[in-house]
């Protein structure tokens, strides 16, 4: 078994009931919490991680005790650039403007989404594709707290849809140039040191490379262009078709773009 959910000590009934109804959304067992150990939940069950119901949110707890759980990451950081006219290297990737639609293929904990949408304002869309369940719950969840807050990406976060689904599938679905620009940030194939936080994540997230197919139905899908995150000087750009490279002459990451003529 993968994953168990349960609750913190002494859960409230609304924790309780939680816990049940996302044991069952995600089709995996429910375990009340008495006075065991989440090391000891996992054990007897037989599972590799365990979904904790807390007041402040879902936590998805691993074997080694390393947690996952939804937070804006730099986010905010980002904003305030925005705010101060530095820019933002994905949004400049992306040349958006305001009101414009994004399809994130591969949401993770949902930083770049929420960047993303709060530029876009009111009338922009961006849909976020998760292919990991309880990721998926774990983000859905998180922007809600996020939008029902004081926080400058309220906003941002409840404008947000999320999606469980492989990105080809849900890319095959959609009709010719439904969005203004598709954009795949999928784990890198060699990961950048520095960036010790996405451990988790990479522990428990879709770790497949791109699908060449993938970029090839992204590319009918979006009406102006196809935008790729990866390490810099990574060869999954050329093996993907990405001959536009955007990069700071610092940065460890790049974006790969392909523009549609």
């Amino acid at each position: 078994m993968e994953l168990v959910v349960t609750t913190s000590y002494q859960p409230t009934p609304d924790q309780e009931e939680k816990a049940r109804d996302w044991a069952r959304w995600l089709g995996v067992e429910y375990v009340p919490r008495r006075r065991e150990s989440l090391s000891k939940i996992a054990a007897a069950c037989g599972a590799r991680g365990v979904l904790v119901v807390r007041q402040e949110g879902p936590v998805l707890v691993g074997e080694g005790g390393e947690e996952l759980f939804f937070h804006p990451g730099t986010a905010l950081l980002r904003l305030r650039n925005l705010w101060q006219g530095k820019g933002d290297p994905l949004i400049e990737a992306m040349a958006l403007a305001p009101g414009e639609s994004v399809l994130d293929c591969t949401l993770g904990l949902g930083t770049e989404a929420l960047v993303v949408s709060f530029f876009l304002g009111p009338s922009g869309r961006v849909v976020g594709v998760e292919k990991v369940p309880v990721i998926a719950l774990l983000v859905r969840e998180g922007l809600k707290v996020l939008a029902s807050s004081s926080s400058p990406l309220a906003e941002a976060a409840s404008r947000i849809e999320v999606v469980v689904a492989d990105h080809l599938d849900y890319l095959r679905t959609l009709p010719e140039e439904s969005f203004d620009v598709v954009y795949f940030d999928p784990f890198f194939q060699q990961p950048v040191k520095a960036a010790v936080n996405l451990a988790p994540l990479r522990r428990f997230g879709s770790r497949e490379a791109l699908r060449p197919e993938a970029v090839r139905e992204a590319l009918r899908v979006a009406r102006r262009r196809v935008v790729l995150k990866e390490r810099k000087g990574s060869a999954e750009f050329a093996r993907l078709g990405f001959r536009e490279i955007i990069a700071g002459r610092r940065a460890r990451v790049a974006y790969g773009v392909i523009v549609k003529r």
